[in-house]
């Protein structure tokens, strides 16, 4: 809970009043996307300030290195696993292009950048949590879904940013 605590507080002191002076527009979008990694980092990190002082008092297990060995061996609920993590990283492909305006290979490369963080972080913050490279392919493979969808929603992205950013105007 303290984790949940601490980003709420971050977003009213710092971030709202940075976001909002920039418009309607940019505090949506921004504040949608903040909202979105912090459920991620819930889901797959946390707690995490508590887990720092006990990091080094467990060994690391090392990533997990063969591709879909879990699903091909059929050990527990892979589908379901790589279902979970294409779905959860589709939104980041559908935001990141519209907060930082990114082509497919920029943003792929940071679906991968962000999901290969959480897999190498899992292991350290719970000895219970190990990363697999299958859920690195996967949360890839869901940004890029993402991309595509932000591809064909453009358009009334593009019109909701508008509207918002002509209210601003007003």
């Amino acid at each position: 809970m303290i984790d949940i605590i601490v980003l709420i507080v971050i977003y009213k002191v710092y971030l709202y009043k940075k976001w909002s002076a920039k418009g309607k527009d940019v505090l949506a979008v921004y504040t949608l996307f903040y909202i979105y990694i912090g459920l991620v980092l819930y889901v797959t990190l946390m707690p995490i300030l508590v887990s720092i002082p006990f990091i080094f008092n467990h060994a690391y297990v090392p990533m997990h290195m063969v591709p879909f060995e879990d699903y091909i061996k059929g050990w527990g609920d892979t589908v379901r696993q790589i279902l979970l993590n294409v779905v959860m990283m589709i939104p980041f492909g559908i935001l990141m292009p519209v907060v930082k305006k990114r082509k497919l290979l920029s943003c792929t490369l940071w679906t991968f950048l962000f999901s290969l963080s959480i897999e190498l972080l899992q292991p350290l913050l719970n000895s219970s949590r190990s990363s697999d490279v299958t859920d690195l392919i996967t949360n890839t493979a869901g940004g890029i879904i993402g991309y595509l969808i932000y591809l064909a929603l453009r358009p009334l992205i593009n019109s909701i940013l508008c509207r918002l950013k002509s209210n601003d105007v007003k």
